[in-house]
């Protein structure tokens, strides 16, 4: 099995805490933080990440 493709957050500055994406098997997104990547994945579904991501963008100041 292939390794996954880890996308690094959009919204990371510069450093060694960023948060990294991807979808290791169908149905399953991976994230992990960048300032231990052989550290801990969590998995979640698509479903359930695509609410976190609707409720954080709900709370983010419009320009």
């Amino acid at each position: 099995m292939p390794s996954p493709t880890w996308q690094k957050s959009s919204y990371c500055a510069q450093g060694n805490s960023c948060i990294h994406v991807a979808a290791p098997t169908p149905g399953t997104i991976g994230l992990t933080e960048s300032a231990d990547p052989t550290g801990a994945v969590l998995h979640t579904t698509p479903t359930a990440w695509a609410a976190l991501l609707h409720a954080i963008k709900k709370d983010l100041p419009h320009d």
